[in-house]
């Protein structure tokens, strides 16, 4: 938790940037496993983590701007909860903490929103994602709980992006904290990476990694030989000589804040010719975008710049032919690379998504495309001092993929398909950092770096030294 300072001034923020009536936000409630007393673990809501910081779960902030009253709404554990999770504070104590007055019992919340709502007083809330908590709000001003998204307060959305999308110092250091974590957990996949060793070992450790330096993973663990599977998921399958291992992963911080890599490492711990042409062209997208990235530059340019540098890439192993800069324009490269360049990330991997993703990544003067691969961009806009990019070029080779276009015959111009068919094993390649906008360029996140280049990957790969551990019992 930061000072109570820090969330008093973000609450004036809002007020100021909402102009009036009643902002509510919603804390998370616990939520069942297989029975109700068999809970996921508890994660607060991020919105609600910003501006008031406690991680209780089954909380309401309400923030009377015409008023200029705020009040923390919540019940207070009793006995038995006492007996099996220890004491809690009281909710008026948890208010005092982030300067908050006023606090209420949960069924106050009704009488407070409907008062609002008889008296014609705007009521501001955001996107619910959580069904429990569409059917609250819905029960309280009487519509249907699948009407909660679209009734959201616009107003709010636009304030809380604006403000969440700038990150300032005290958010910065925390990100540089799950970096570290990050570091750890990337270097250890990368040191436990040989044949023999599951899949699903190495996502264990470096979750387990997450869970003891911070307070979880960012999102869970993808780690394959799949790796043209963009969410491959570990499984029990061993890792084989010769093939390559994707490893996308990160940590949260105490405080929610997140990391978020992926480094793709051989197992033999070297590349083959092969598979270092295709990680070199990964390479050379992933820096140019170092090289290029600052405040004033649409997001939108680094992607399709990064797309031009892996079809000329992929131009000189055979793999695509014609005009570059016309492949990339009628969506050719999308063969390799399906999804966008990168998404901000904050408090949420992708931050703020939950806001509806045309708000927090594109704005009047860059819309979403529906082009595919395009479609797939979580962020066009202009860049900013403080925001918080994840930058993440790729190469896949997806098999059902291939085989679909070249049955359509799709981009034949631009595909040389006859050498793609040989290249339906090779699996797919992706290299992410986090980067801080800064006022000059931008900035890799964290006090290191996990290894990257070519030549530093197998320097550390060779000097990992013998197993120090083992995959299975």
């Amino acid at each position: 938790m930061f000072s109570k300072e820090i969330y008093v001034s973000r609450r004036n923020e809002l007020k100021t940037k909402v102009g009036s009536g009643l902002i509510v936000l919603f804390g998370n409630n616990d939520s069942p496993c297989n029975y109700p007393a068999n809970t996921y673990r508890f994660r607060q809501d991020s919105t609600f983590l910003y501006y008031f910081g406690q991680t209780r779960e089954a909380l309401v902030g309400v923030i009377d701007v015409d008023n200029d009253t705020e009040t923390l709404f919540g019940d207070d554990i009793d006995i038995d909860d006492i007996i099996w999770y220890g004491f809690v504070p009281s909710v008026s104590d948890l208010a005092a903490e982030v300067g908050i007055a006023h606090s209420k019992p949960m069924g106050a919340l009704a009488d407070c929103l409907r008062s609002a709502q008889k008296s014609g007083q705007p009521i501001h809330f955001l996107p619910q994602y959580r069904h429990d908590l569409m059917i609250q709000l819905s029960d309280i001003l009487g519509f249907h709980p699948l009407q909660t998204r679209e009734r959201a307060s616009l107003t709010l959305i636009k304030a809380v992006v604006d403000m969440r999308a700038v990150k300032r110092p005290e958010e910065i250091e925390r990100l540089r904290e799950a970096a570290e974590i990050g570091y750890l957990m990337h270097t250890t996949a990368m040191r436990e990476c040989r044949p023999g060793v599951t899949e699903k070992y190495i996502a264990g450790l470096i979750e387990g990694i997450a869970h003891s330096y911070g307070d979880r993973y960012s999102f869970q663990a993808i780690l394959s030989m799949h790796g043209e599977i963009q969410h491959g998921y570990p499984s029990y399958r061993q890792l084989e000589a010769g093939r390559l291992m994707l490893c996308d992963a990160g940590a949260e911080t105490s405080d929610n804040y997140c990391s978020d890599n992926t480094r793709t490492t051989p197992v033999s711990g070297t590349f083959t010719s092969r598979q270092l042409d295709i990680y070199n062209a990964v390479v050379a997208a992933h820096d140019w975008v170092l090289q290029n990235a600052k405040p004033g530059t649409k997001w939108l340019d680094m992607h399709l710049g990064a797309c031009r540098i892996l079809t000329d890439h992929l131009k000189q192993v055979g793999l695509m032919k014609g005009n570059t800069d016309d492949a990339v324009a009628a969506g050719a490269h999308a063969m390799f690379m399906p999804h966008g360049l990168g998404h901000m990330m904050g408090m949420d991997v992708h931050d703020m998504k939950g806001l509806g993703q045309q708000y927090v990544g594109f704005d009047e003067e860059v819309r979403p495309s529906s082009q595919f691969g395009l479609n797939c961009l979580r962020c066009g806009r202009r860049l900013q001092q403080g925001f918080v990019m994840t930058v993440e070029p790729g190469i896949y080779f997806i098999p059902h993929l291939i085989d679909l276009w070249r049955g359509q015959a799709l981009h034949k111009d631009y595909i040389n398909y006859e050498l793609l068919e040989t290249y339906k094993d090779f699996g797919g390649i992706r290299i992410e950092d986090d980067i801080l906008i800064t006022p000059e360029g931008n900035k890799i996140i964290g006090d290191n770096v996990i290894p990257y280049h070519p030549k530093d990957l197998e320097e550390f790969l060779e000097k990992r030294g013998g197993v120090k551990s083992l995959s299975k019992l």
